[in-house]
């Protein structure tokens, strides 16, 4: 009798976080398609509705978000934090993140990137969700006594433009190239109709993820910053670097 086969050991999710409806399309997108190819549950958690922008009404911008994540393959909500451009740093708003990262409990979580040349609500919310992190493995913390502490894995930060990616932390490159995970991603992007009236965000993106393709020497790639050195159990979990010499 052949011995029944093991299945594969089941992937914590992983929990995007954004500060406008479009941000983790255009930021890391991609990822987010392969992510959940290959069977990770992933979560979105909007922090605005994009009440402030230039284009598209926050009715309009919510629906574009689910019609998005649906294409991705996430779940997503969305939460109140201060609006759309007037997100502030405060420790309520860390506690109450910290809240759904206890909730959820993923290993792997995507913020945007704390570069400050950016909408300054990117870089506040990649902070408040990184101190988040560590709020939510503090058992004694009282307004979060109702739900068991939880340690992630990595924080990782995506940069929504290519001004957003920081100098000082070298990048992990994660190949994208699959063609069903670039249809996805497109269509994600493409979802956004109201923010590709006066720019093609989704020509931008692919474009960049086309010109790190070629550095890694794939046909696209995409990049995040980690927060913390990663660790590996063995070398064998290394992959392949960027240089093709």
């Amino acid at each position: 009798m052949k011995p029944t086969p093991k299945s594969p050991p089941e992937l914590a999710p992983l929990l995007a976080f954004g500060a406008h409806p479009d941000d983790l399309e255009f930021g890391c997108g991609g990822i987010i398609a392969n992510e959940t190819r290959v069977g990770r549950k992933v979560h979105f958690v909007i922090c605005s509705k994009g009440e402030s922008g230039t284009n598209g009404t926050p009715k309009q911008r919510t629906a574009e978000a689910k019609q998005a994540a649906k294409l991705l393959g996430a779940t997503i909500e969305f939460i109140e934090l201060n609006g759309d451009a007037h997100l502030e740093i405060r420790a309520a708003h860390a506690i109450k993140l910290a809240g759904i990262l206890r909730r959820i409990r993923p290993g792997v979580v995507l913020v945007p990137s704390l570069v400050e040349n950016q909408h300054p609500d990117h870089w506040r919310l990649g902070k408040l969700v990184r101190d988040a992190a560590r709020l939510a493995r503090y058992g004694g913390l009282k307004e979060l006594h109702h739900s068991p502490a939880h340690a992630i894995d990595q924080l990782f930060y995506y940069a929504v433009t290519p001004e957003a990616e920081p100098r000082d932390i070298s990048p992990v490159l994660l190949d994208v190239s699959n063609p069903q995970v670039i249809a996805a991603w497109t269509a994600a992007m493409a979802a956004h109709k109201s923010q590709t009236q006066t720019r093609n965000y989704v020509e931008l993106q692919l474009t960049r993820a086309y010109l790190l393709g070629a550095r890694a020497g794939v046909g696209h790639a995409m990049a995040l910053f980690p927060n913390d050195p990663l660790v590996l159990d063995s070398l064998a979990q290394v992959g392949r670097g960027a240089r093709r010499f």
